[in-house]
């Protein structure tokens, strides 16, 4: 690779969920040529929608969150990230108050922060943010990423450093076995989940935008769609507990019946759905996080939702924004980007 006095220095990253893309843009502003690479057919990662296709319902081809739930704004950066987003009509308050559901017990509300939504779907969100990206590829599985003398090779596309913007069990399929890295980044483990997503031709259950389930081996989590969305639409998104998605992570069809049971016993239902389709999440939410908003060693980096405090969309789009600006200020001094820490 030759030096970079001639041109702009050349940035890879793989993983375009907002981490990722987060990222891209820091680094895009600084000046930094910029190639996002994606696996996926889509942007987005975890912040996936989908359609309701050949249900024969009124609202047929309606976009149906079925990744990330929500998601919540408290650092000044992302606020002003989310007021954009509200101003331009793509995301939209939800609600402050989940119920906590105990199977055979009388709902418990319980207050919290607000929580956003967005009205196309959060993949959207990403979409949004990525549309001034020049090179995002994808689907493109990247197979290698190797340092080399001066930079980094991510499989044929040659850079000045890397960034993976993936979870870590990811990260360490595609780095060779003696790259630093590996100890540098210690592994954690990841729990799955299975979102079921289930349409009636009409609402039956009470009120409540999204509900906690305690006690239960089958659910953890149920949001009203149609309330989230604003539509009111029939529509349920259910997502499993990590147990239950662990054992049908080869064939999640067949956790349909005990999901849907599950789900018409905490949510007092009276009519089976005319519409139901299931999503795996192999890699759905970190089982623990790390202090540091991310990880930059002047060729490799990484950051997503496992780096912060808490794992959340917010903490995804934090960790990337702050790598991408720790990148340009490395490759480009003065740039007028820097890597702030977190208040």
């Amino acid at each position: 690779m030759t030096g970079y006095a001639t041109r702009p220095p050349r940035v890879g990253v793989v993983g375009a969920g907002i981490s990722g893309v987060a990222c891209a843009v820091a680094l895009r502003e600084a000046g930094i040529d910029v190639v996002v690479l994606d696996r996926g057919h889509r942007i987005g990662g975890r912040m996936a929608s989908r359609r309701i296709r050949g249900s024969r319902l009124p609202y047929e081809g309606r976009i149906v969150d079925v990744g990330a739930s929500y998601f919540t704004a408290a650092d000044p950066r992302f606020v002003t990230v989310v007021q954009d987003w509200i101003e331009r009509g793509l995301v939209r308050p939800w609600t402050d108050e989940f119920a906590v559901l105990d199977p055979g017990s009388e709902p418990v509300s319980k207050l919290g922060p607000l929580r956003y939504a967005a009205a196309t779907g959060l993949r959207s969100l990403v979409e949004d943010l990525a549309a001034d990206l020049p090179n995002v590829l994808f689907p493109h599985e990247v197979s290698t990423i190797v340092r080399t003398s001066d930079g980094v090779l991510i499989d044929d596309i040659d850079v000045d450093a890397a960034v993976m913007a993936m979870p870590d069990t990811q990260l360490r399929d595609v780095l060779i076995p003696d790259d630093p890295l590996h100890d540098a980044v210690p592994p954690m483990a990841w729990d799955p989940v299975l979102a079921l997503v289930a349409a009636y031709s009409e609402r039956t259950w009470a009120e409540v935008d999204g509900a906690f389930i305690n006690h239960s081996a089958v659910l953890s989590f149920v949001a009203d769609d149609g309330r989230r969305r604003g539509d009111d639409a029939p529509v349920l998104v259910a997502h499993s507990g990590s147990v239950l998605a662990a054992r049908h992570l080869d064939e999640p069809a067949r956790a349909i019946p005990t999901m849907l049971a599950e789900l018409r016993k905490v949510m007092s239902l009276s009519v089976d759905p005319d519409w139901v389709e299931i999503r795996r999440w192999s890699l759905a939410r970190p089982r623990s996080t790390r202090d540091e908003l991310f990880y930059f060693d002047g060729r490799l980096g990484v950051c997503g939702d496992a780096w912060g405090a808490v794992s959340r969309v917010e903490t995804a789009w934090l960790s990337g924004d702050l790598l991408g600006r720790c990148i340009a200020a490395h490759l480009v001094p003065g740039s007028g980007l820097h890597a702030l820490s977190a208040p």
